[in-house]
């Protein structure tokens, strides 16, 4: 939880009402949480992954990310993407693309061999909502601003959020 000076939250943080979360609230590392609420994830009214059985990610400053197990996940439509990127909490990150699309822009990620302190992630996956079609519980998903962040925005959580202009030194 961020801390200063006392002070639980930063003098800029929303104020959640009843039935949301700060995201200044969630820990640092990162806190890994099972969830069953229903999360979806599609691309062109194709169906990628289902599943009540996933775990949220959360961590200071940023919307949680929502991690689908590899059974609930259509890997058939999925390629691997180049690339990859080093959490210093998680470990190697992998990308995948959809099937289909030439220009392997990244879609999703997984941590196939994730640090032991977040092994249950291993043989997830988790998606950007700014590039497919996410939802939870019915609720659409708002992408988490900034290009390389993967967080999920709905209506339970309140920022501001790492990515939004003049969040670059948090």
């Amino acid at each position: 939880m961020w801390e200063y000076r006392g002070q639980k939250r930063p003098p800029f943080a929303q104020e959640p009402v009843a039935g949301q979360e700060s995201v200044w609230d969630y820990p640092r590392p990162p806190l890994v949480q099972a969830c069953d609420r229903l999360v979806l994830v599609e691309s062109n009214a194709t169906t990628l992954a289902r599943s009540t059985e996933t775990f949220r990610v959360m961590e200071t400053a940023g919307p949680p990310g929502f991690y689908i197990p590899a059974n609930d996940v259509d890997q058939g439509k999925l390629s691997p993407a180049s690339g990859i990127s080093v959490c210093e909490w998680k470990g190697v990150a992998r990308y995948w693309c959809l099937a289909a699309d030439e220009n392997g822009r990244p879609i999703g990620w997984s941590y196939p061999d994730p640090t032991a302190a977040f092994a249950m992630l291993r043989d997830y996956f988790s998606f950007y909502p700014g590039r497919v079609d996410c939802s939870v519980d019915g609720e659409k998903v708002r992408p988490q601003p900034g290009e390389f962040y993967g967080g999920w925005i709905t209506g339970d959580v309140v920022g501001p959020f790492k990515g939004e202009p003049g969040t670059g030194h948090w």
